[in-house]
Formats: C-alpha cells, structure tokens, sequence
C-alpha cells in the first residue's frame, strides 16, 4: 500500500529520547531517583556487581559504564526472549549479558543496554507494562495517537505500517524485526506524532509545561552530560539544536529541532539507505 502520513514506521533509537522523556516524569513523579543506584529501583531483575553503580542520569546519558551498543532484533513471528532473558543474553537472546564493565561517569560510550536496564526499572517502579506505561505517560498527553511501543505490532496496526526494505530497494522477507527492547528500539510511530515530541521539548526550552515533564525538567534533559549526549539526546550547535537518529533492520530515522529559532524536522524511511536521504 501507499505510505500517508498515518503510515507507522519503526523510529528504532529515536525511542530513546521518548522513553528518557517518560523517565524524567517518573523522576518528577518521585518514582525514580535521577542519581540513585539504579538497583534501588530494580525488584524484578538486578544489576548484577559490576565496576559500579549506574544512575538513571547516567543510563540515559550513555555514561553508566554499560555493554550492548545495540540490537539486532528478531524475526517476524519467531519467538521473542523476556527482558530478563536479554539483559542476561540468556537462552533465546541473541545480544550478550547487559552489565557494568567500565566506572559509571568515566565515560561516554553509547548503550542501548542502558536504556534495556531502565526499561526494567521503569516497569518495577509503575507496575505497568511499558508500552501501557509509554502511552499513558508520553503518547497519549502529547497526542501521539498513531505510536505505540507495542512490540510486535497488534494485529490491528499491521495494515498501517510502512514494510521494511533492504539497502537494495527490496522488501526484507518476511517482515520487519521485532524488538523487546522497547525504551532502546521500539517504538512505531509517524513523522506527525514525532513532530508533536520535538514541539514539546522547544515549549520546554522555552519555558512552559509540556504537559508531561515541567519546563525544569526539559532543560535538565537538554543539558549535556558528557561530551555532546544529554538525557536522550544529541545537543550541538551550540546547545540550540537537539537531535537524534535511529537505525532498525529496515528501518531509518531522523529528528532534529532548534530551541533557538523553533524550527525542526523529522524524517522516517522504511529502507536500509533511509539515512542517506534523509
């Protein structure tokens, strides 16, 4: 079918900066501690003993000391491991063990792994599934009404999303990956409910409630941890622009947007090649 701009595509790693926006809520909300040990706020799953004790500050910013760049999902219609089995790489996962391997705050090095380690903890604290969690929290106050972190697709989707397609123009078989892990890769979503998350951080920025993190909090998400990574997102020129980029199988995408002079953009391609045009 015709893409139209209610045609959903997998925002891969710019799930990040939504889940980090749902984070700092529950931090506002007093369910998360920013700088806490993150363990404090795990029941279900722990962190094993590593070189530290990350915080969600730091998890979101890329500087817990945390393995697992990235992740390859899984084919359409196979079977998918528990967030336990893939922070533990164990049986069914097809990425290693999520842990500690360098001093939490030494470093900047990007980690999806991080984000899978706050998904679960995000989880223990609400008590809620994360894609319910994600949507009562973030999707539904921002009016992103054609997103939803519901991996895989529900049925009733399947007809609205964009097809997955290899570097050489060509549909990837049998369909696009599944990824389990939601705050690192998995959202779906439209340029237009997307656009709707880069406004909210500009009214952010520029000092009014977003509707779901205060004016406060926005900043405290564009503020540059280490090098040029905030909480969930890319900063540069200057500290005007904030932007980040997703790479799913068959999937790539872009947003980027000015707290300076308001403009923003955000492009979503169903192609291995996708960042390329965009």
């Amino acid at each position: 079918p015709a893409i139209t701009p209610r045609t959903l595509f997998q925002a891969a790693s710019v799930s990040k900066p939504v889940a980090a926006m749902a984070a700092l809520r529950m931090v506002e909300q007093g369910q998360l501690d920013l700088d806490g040990d993150i363990n404090t706020a795990l029941t279900s799953w722990k962190l094993p003993e590593g070189k530290g004790k990350p915080s969600v500050r730091q998890l979101l910013s890329h500087t817990g000391g945390m393995t697992v760049s990235g992740f390859p999902g899984y084919a359409a219609g196979k079977s998918v491991p528990t967030l336990v089995q893939v922070l533990d790489g164990a049986w069914g996962a097809n990425s290693k063990a999520i842990r500690v391997d360098t001093a939490p705050g030494s470093a900047m090095r990007y980690s999806g792994g991080g984000y899978t380690v706050l998904q679960q903890a995000m989880i223990d604290r609400s008590g809620k599934p994360f894609d319910v969690l994600l949507r009562e929290s973030v999707l539904k106050p921002l009016g992103m009404n054609d997103s939803s972190f519901s991996q895989p697709l529900p049925a009733a989707l399947q007809a609205q999303a964009a097809r997955a397609h290899h570097e050489d123009g060509k549909p990837y078989p049998g369909g696009s990956h599944t990824y389990p892990e939601l705050a690192a890769a998995g959202l779906w979503t439209t340029p237009e409910d997307l656009a709707k998350f880069v406004i909210a951080i500009q009214q952010g920025a520029a000092g009014s409630d977003s509707g779901v993190i205060s004016a406060a909090m926005t900043r405290t998400m564009l503020t540059p941890v280490m090098g040029d990574y905030a909480l969930g997102l890319q900063i540069g020129d200057g500290g005007k622009v904030f932007e980040h980029n997703g790479s799913n199988m068959g999937f790539r995408a872009v947003i980027v947007g000015s707290t300076d002079s308001g403009d923003g953009a955000v492009i979503l391609t169903n192609g291995d090649e996708g960042l390329k045009l965009a």
